[in-house]
């Protein structure tokens, strides 16, 4: 337990001592202010670019156009850089050796795959923190109308499935040589999810639904119970992505 605090705390200290943790920090937070902007200043943009007649058309914007923009960059975008980020955690130190010592002085490997998903689990959170609270501030300064009325309840998903995708980085990186073959792992796993959202019948049991449904959601939390599914398959699919990771460890050579 000792030896799985202090390799947490390592890999804290390392994201911290590469940028990485504030790169991604900082890009949450502007998409967490770029989202109600957008929404705000969009009729305007449209104004100067195609004229008064085509911007008149178009509805006055309200939150649910801000908490549009917020989901479309998390899940288009927040989610992408934060996979391009954390892809090949366990394939780097194997490659780089810096587990031999660690490992030969006592560090139980599965130590190794549990630290890297806490880790991997609160950056994720922290980060779309930032984006859903500025978020939150703006459209609230901005939209206050009664549109959006279970914000928490829409968020929620989104933050799972980050949570699902942070087990298959870890076993990706686990079972490939090098990054770009842990990356090929994680976008497989994304292609299945779209093959399968074609089919109406999978959706409540598709984890994909979590970030593509959120706008119903946001307006109506009801709808959540019908993707619960969804959600159980997805914890369900995390701890066995980190269950797969560690046994995948254990019996690699390093």
């Amino acid at each position: 337990m000792r030896a799985m605090i202090y390799f947490t705390k390592k890999e804290f200290l390392e994201s911290w001592r590469t940028s990485k943790l504030w790169i991604l920090a900082i890009v949450f937070l502007i998409f967490g202010v770029m989202n109600p902007l957008m929404a705000k200043f969009l009729p305007e943009i449209i104004k100067s670019t195609m004229g008064e007649a085509i911007a008149g058309a178009i509805p006055a914007p309200t939150s649910l156009d801000s908490w549009t923009q917020f989901y479309k960059n998390i899940s288009q975008m927040g989610l992408v850089v934060m996979v391009l980020l954390a892809n090949g955690t366990i394939s780097q130190e194997v490659s780089r050796g810096t587990l031999v010592n660690l490992v030969t002085k006592g560090l139980n490997r599965t130590s190794v795959v549990l630290s890297k998903a806490i880790f991997l689990m609160v950056q994720w959170t922290f980060c779309i923190s930032i984006a859903f609270f500025v978020t939150w501030g703006y459209t609230l300064y901005y939209f206050p109308d009664n549109k959006s009325p279970h914000v928490w309840f829409a968020v929620f998903p989104m933050w799972l499935f980050g949570i699902l995708l942070v087990g298959v980085i870890l076993a990706a990186s686990a079972a490939s040589r090098n990054s770009y073959e842990g990356l090929l792992m994680v976008g497989g796993f994304i292609v299945i999810l779209f093959i399968l959202q074609i089919f109406d019948k999978a959706k409540e049991y598709n984890p994909l639904s979590m970030i593509t449904e959120n706008m119903f959601f946001l307006q109506k939390s009801s709808e959540l119970e019908f993707y619960l599914p969804a959600m159980i398959i997805s914890t369900v699919l995390f701890l066995s992505f980190v269950g797969c990771g560690i046994l995948i460890l254990n019996r690699k050579k390093l």
